[in-house]
């Protein structure tokens, strides 16, 4: 017999934004268990970014737009999925 094969499909965007998502808090959640291991108490983000300096601003605003970029693909996949339903729905 013949064994055809296909090739693997990629994996669609959304899921790699959120295994991005889910890695980052991991990480963030496990870097402040070990600061807290080690000192005794949580670190202070804000007394980390005033370290910056000027940079500071940079960093913050690159953590905006990724904040509302997954915002953003979040609401155009229910929007899109709230009308896949209600074409379905009707037709």
């Amino acid at each position: 017999m013949k064994h055809i094969q296909r090739t693997a499909e990629d994996w669609p965007l959304g899921n790699i934004l959120w295994f991005a998502v889910v890695i980052w808090f991991s990480s963030s959640l496990l870097s402040q268990s070990a600061y807290m291991a080690i000192n005794g108490l949580p670190y202070d983000a804000v007394a980390m970014l005033e370290t910056l300096g000027p940079w500071y601003y940079l960093v913050v605003l690159i953590e905006l737009v990724m904040w509302g970029g997954l915002l953003a693909l979040g609401w155009m996949k229910l929007a899109r999925s709230r009308r896949n339903n209600v074409s379905a729905s009707t037709g």
